[in-house]
């Protein structure tokens, strides 16, 4: 099988669009079909960020006979900054998962993008600072220590409306990030 078919079948398998995986990459969606068409080939440093973002290694992406990875360190893990939020997969392969952790950062009057209703469960532990989850047409206040739980079924989105940057330990399931 070619390196872009086994892109293209890794990314189906962890449920991402060639959308989501080029924003993952900094890469655009074109150059992404592109990869899995065949059309071009990638550099070695291109295939480590789109195979890290597909929750795997270059050695396990050409060695099919890996063993699971249990423990994951800094070094395995991914990060995404965004303009007033980052997310870091803690567990990098988490896509093909049912559950995926993140440690997720939003900065001070920001809030995330608005998640429409979809199927799953959301658990979320505050390490740091305090936030609003809006569920629906409710708004609870969670501050450090504490930690909010709910399916994904009605519209919901988090606020950081307090007075320094909130740290959370965010868990989706099925994966969402």
């Amino acid at each position: 099988m070619s390196i872009g078919n086994k892109i293209k079948e890794l990314r189906n398998k962890v449920s991402l669009t060639q959308t989501e995986l080029a924003e993952r990459c900094d890469l655009t969606k074109g150059y992404i079909s592109q990869i899995e068409n065949d059309l071009t080939s990638p550099s070695i440093t291109t295939l480590t960020d789109i195979l890290t973002a597909l929750g795997t290694t270059l050695s396990d992406f050409f060695n099919d006979d890996s063993d699971q990875q249990i423990i994951f360190k800094k070094d395995d893990y991914f990060q995404k900054v965004r303009d007033s939020e980052s997310i870091t997969w803690l567990v990098p392969n988490s896509q093909k998962n049912e559950m995926e952790p993140i440690l997720f950062t939003l900065n001070v009057g920001s809030q995330t993008e608005i998640d429409m209703p979809h199927e799953g469960q959301e658990f979320g532990y505050v390490l740091k600072g305090k936030i609003t989850v809006v569920y629906g047409k409710k708004k609870y206040i969670c501050k450090e220590g504490e930690t909010f739980y709910f399916t994904t079924d009605k519209e919901h989105y988090l606020i950081n409306n307090g007075t320094k940057v909130a740290s959370i330990i965010w868990v989706t399931s099925p994966p969402n990030f």
